[in-house]
C-alpha cells in the first residue's frame, strides 16, 4: 500500500544533542505546528506483533516511541477532508525518534515491530472520560473500509 501525506498530520523527526554522558533531545515545545495543549500523558507497552487500532478521538494526540519501534498507520476519516480515505505509515523507532501529530477525527493505530516491545507515550489534547462517548470511536483493524494488511512490516 503507498502511503500519502494526511492532512495536518505532523511528523517530527527527533534530534539528539550527544556527548560522553548520554544524549537530551526536545520531543516538541509550543509553537511547533504539532504541538497542541497537553491535558494527559500516557504510555502503553506492547509486545511484538502486535496490533492496536484503529481508534480515533475528538482531539489532538501526539505520540513519541521510547522503546522499540513501530508501524503507525494513520487513516483519514474527515468528511470534507482533502486526504479523506488517504492511509499515511510512519515507522517510528527507538534510534531514530519522531514525534507524531494526530489530527481530530482522523483514526490511527499502531503494531510493535521487531523483537523488542514498543513503548510509546500518547500526550493528549483533552483529558480522556469513559463517560464521554463523543470523545473517542474505534474500528476493528481489520476493516474493510481501511483496507490495511498488517501483515507486512
Amino acid at each position: 500500500m503507498e502511503s500519502k501525506t494526511i492532512d495536518g498530520v505532523y511528523v517530527k523527526r527527533i534530534v539528539r544533542h550527544t556527548d560522553e554522558r548520554g544524549y537530551f533531545a526536545e520531543l516538541f515545545k509550543r509553537g511547533e505546528p504539532g504541538f497542541h495543549t497537553i491535558a494527559q500523558t500516557s504510555y502503553s507497552l506492547i509486545k511484538p506483533g502486535v496490533v492496536k487500532a484503529f481508534h480515533y478521538h475528538n482531539y489532538w494526540e501526539t505520540w513519541v516511541v521510547i522503546e522499540g519501534s513501530a508501524k503507525i498507520v494513520i487513516y483519514d476519516t474527515r468528511d470534507g477532508s482533502p486526504t479523506k480515505g488517504v492511509t499515511q505509515i510512519i515507522y517510528a523507532r527507538q534510534d531514530e525518534p519522531v514525534v507524531v501529530s494526530i489530527p481530530p477525527n482522523v483514526a490511527h493505530g499502531y503494531k510493535a515491530i521487531g523483537e523488542k516491545e514498543c513503548g510509546m507515550l500518547y500526550h493528549a489534547e483533552e483529558a480522556y472520560d469513559p463517560s464521554r462517548k463523543d470523545q473517542i470511536g474505534t474500528i476493528p483493524q481489520d476493516s474493510a473500509d481501511i483496507g490495511f494488511d498488517w501483515s507486512q512490516e
